[in-house]
């Protein structure tokens, strides 16, 4: 059987990095298997789905290194892969149902349908006992799905193992609203169909809908997909990831100067492991190892912190002409101004050092900021914590003088002169070297300082000492 999986994302909102992981795991088993992943957009919500959402989700899925095979700009067999294309679809599957005795029409408030399902409680009576229709002839109201009584709803979940629903847990649910737009249920569930989706690999906080969706398969005459209830993802305080544990978006983490491949290689490790030991590996290696039954049932946490320090990781072990070519950008946008050919040269002095200490893209140009900008002001918290101690004019004053006479301007020549100042000035080496970085950088937090220096230029080297020292009194 060639595996069929799908991601049905609903253009109501960003894609969140719960999505973006069910995404990846779908993504996998298609590749691991040879087989074909689907997009298709479940808007049903017409008043809620936008255009500029549905870019948002299908642009932060290709950052994220996941293409389709059919979907939305690609193509394919079944014409459409929107679901507000497909609402003909829906009405003629409900109106099947109906005319097979599996589904009936229910005009009744809702009102009327809490005291019954109330009453049947009070009873232990499954709801439809009073709520169905004992006459299939009513052509108007919602259409619902009868739900058999005759034993449970047992299926084999990849993740989950066998899980097994109780008929009289199962409310005859709507299919089909009477204003003639489709349920959740009967759109997700035709796609299903008519795609010929032979796998589900979703939430488990879909786990209660399923039930619904395999008697739902049944009455239109076909056998159910195979499912796979995922791990809900989790912030690192145990509860369920939201807003307050920071950015849940994709496209968040993109802005904030993530690299996609340590997002791909992050979300795989949520609830799934390559071999139990191996944290970093790549897209290869996950396709050739994936399989959906190896992915844990217990939450999986989401920790910000794990992912900046497995992002640093890549950005380190990456080519140093990529990693150039992604941080000139970040520089560029930083200043509001594109870099002059002798500062892009200015910043290849000391593109490495900054590599080797850069988590996030931002990070790097915020430390090489001060070589293309004059700042107006210190950063306060550097300056109070370095420059209010005893000595530091002294130190300014020597590495004035010394460093007027270095020659040539280079990080091994500065160094040789700076390297003299602890010892003639009996301090140590930090209360020396961060009151001149504070001076040059306007920071205490820098690339190395030497090369810092060589990049800068002896002049503005220099005339930034004399400021900070005028500014000490």
């Amino acid at each position: 059987m060639s595996v069929r999986v799908r991601m049905a994302p609903s253009p109501t909102g960003v894609l969140h990095v719960g999505t973006a992981r069910a995404a990846l795991f779908n993504w996998l088993y298609a590749r691991h298997h040879g087989g074909v992943f689907i997009v298709r957009i479940d808007d049903t919500d017409l008043e809620r789905s936008t255009k500029e959402y549905e870019d948002e989700i299908l642009d932060s899925i290709l950052w994220l290194g996941l293409d389709w095979d059919e979907g939305p700009r690609v193509g394919g067999p079944h014409g459409t892969y929107r679901q507000s294309d497909r609402f003909d679809r829906y009405r003629e599957v409900a109106r099947s149902l109906v005319e097979s005795g599996a589904a009936y029409f229910d005009d009744r408030s809702a009102e009327e349908l809490e005291e019954l399902r109330q009453k049947a409680q009070s009873e232990g009576k499954h709801p439809g006992h009073y709520i169905r229709r004992p006459d299939q002839e009513r052509t108007e109201g919602a259409i619902r799905l009868s739900i058999p009584q005759d034993g449970p709803v047992v299926f084999d979940d990849l993740v989950r193992g066998r899980v097994s629903f109780e008929p009289q847990d199962i409310d005859d649910f709507v299919i089909l609203r009477s204003d003639g737009t489709p349920t959740y249920h009967l759109a997700s569930t035709t796609d299903d169909v008519d795609y010929g989706i032979t796998h589900v690999a979703r939430g488990e906080d879909l786990l209660p809908s399923t039930p619904k969706h395999i008697l739902l398969t049944r009455a239109m005459g076909h056998t159910e997909p195979v499912y796979a209830h995922l791990p809900l993802l989790f912030g690192t305080d145990g509860r369920k990831l939201s807003k307050r544990h920071g950015a849940t978006a994709l496209s968040e983490y993109r802005e904030a100067g993530f690299l996609p491949e340590a997002m791909f290689n992050y979300l795989a490790n949520l609830g799934w492991s390559l071999d139990g030991e191996t944290t970093i590996f790549t897209k290869e290696q996950a396709i050739a190892a994936f399989d959906l039954a190896n992915v844990s049932k217990n939450p999986a946490a989401f920790d910000p912190e794990k992912l900046a320090w497995m992002n640093g990781e890549y950005i380190r072990a990456m080519a140093p002409e990529r990693f150039d070519e992604l941080i000139r950008p970040w520089i560029e946008k930083d200043l509001g101004r594109e870099l002059e050919p002798d500062e892009w040269d200015r910043f290849g002095m000391v593109s490495p050092l900054v590599q080797e200490r850069t988590r996030l893209l931002p990070e790097a140009a915020e430390q090489v900021r001060f070589l293309f900008a004059d700042f107006e002001s210190y950063d306060r918290a550097s300056w109070d914590k370095v420059m209010t101690k005893d000595g530091v004019a002294g130190v300014l004053d020597r590495a004035i003088e010394g460093l007027e006479a270095v020659d040539p301007w280079d990080a091994v020549h500065i160094e040789e002169e700076m390297r003299k100042l602890p010892a003639e000035l009996e301090m140590g080496a930090a209360k020396v070297f961060q009151p001149v970085r504070v001076a040059v950088t306007g920071t205490s937090v820098s690339p190395p300082l030497f090369e810092s220096m060589a990049a800068l230029g002896r002049d503005r080297t220099l005339e930034r000492l004399r400021r900070a020292r005028r500014e000490l009194g």
